[in-house]
């Protein structure tokens, strides 16, 4: 028997297999351990990257996550995800990710890679494509939304390094953005959003009317009310976020709507229990 093996011996039953683990758990904590991420830390890549050579995502039919469409809570906020992102649209402000979460596991499972066309978002489905439009620069972004998040109060949706940095939101580290669900075949002509649109004064067809059927401080519960509306057929309906000194407001909005289709419609979502403020 070797000096190991009668080292052991002397140790009560069991006693080694607790030394074995203690030194297992003192390495896993050493050094070399990963940290979780810090978004203090984040920041873009420290080497340069073309982003141009990157193309968009380009939509296609996928199996849904479905532990991602459970409903789930943050900081006291119930969230619960959509099962098709057919019809979804909503103005809010775009923040990113990068190198501090690049390489970490996504809400599916998959690698977070900040080169990759992705995002995160509270409520769209897991995998699904969105369009991302800054209306201050006109320029649009397809992704792939594998991830979710933000849960900062008045955040849309969280880019990936190389899609900020496409909408040239990189350097203000976030910005006003209009989402657009994209679905496979769907054609790939982006809206045309003005700058005034991202304040939330999108122009209307002349002698056309705006409803206002809620307004919550909460997105999620914004676009809760919103799909509801989807589904009972009535459009076009939108989520608009305004802030005010205090907080942020996401107001749903129906429109805009015909003259001839206003009280039409103020009488389908009174039926509904969903009394509509007119708008001027």
């Amino acid at each position: 028997m070797n000096s190991t093996a009668q080292h052991l011996e002397r140790w009560p039953r069991g006693g080694w297999i607790a030394v074995l683990l203690a030194i297992l758990l003192a390495g896993c904590a050493g050094p070399g351990a990963r940290r979780g991420p810090d978004y203090r830390q984040d920041g873009p890549p420290r080497t340069a990257v073309d982003i141009d050579a990157i193309p968009d995502a380009v939509p296609r039919a996928e199996s849904l996550c479905q532990p991602c469409l459970r409903p789930y809570e943050v900081e006291g906020v119930v969230f619960r995800p959509l099962s098709n992102a057919a019809g979804y649209q909503a103005r809010g402000i775009a923040s990113w990710y990068g190198r501090e979460f690049h390489g970490r596991p996504t809400a599916n499972g998959e690698r977070y890679d900040m080169f990759a066309m992705t995002a995160a978002h509270p409520t769209l489905p897991i995998p699904s494509y969105a369009r991302v439009t800054n209306p201050a620069n006109g320029r649009n972004v397809v992704v792939r939304i594998n991830d979710r998040g933000p849960f900062k109060r008045g955040r849309l949706i969280d880019l990936s390094y190389v899609a900020a940095a496409k909408l040239g939101l990189v350097g203000h580290g976030s910005g006003p953005v209009e989402v657009r669900g994209v679905l496979p075949g769907e054609s790939s002509a982006p809206a045309v959003i003005t700058a005034t649109a991202a304040a939330g004064q999108e122009p209307a067809p002349l002698g056309a009317v705006y409803l206002q059927v809620g307004a919550f401080g909460e997105a999620a519960a914004a676009q809760r009310l919103a799909s509801r509306l989807r589904g009972e057929a009535l459009a076009p309906v939108s989520v608009q976020p305004a802030s005010s000194d205090t907080r942020w407001l996401h107001r749903v909005r129906v429109g805009p709507l015909p003259q001839a289709l206003v009280e039409q419609t103020m009488a389908r979502l009174g039926a509904l229990g969903l009394p509509a403020l007119r708008l001027p």
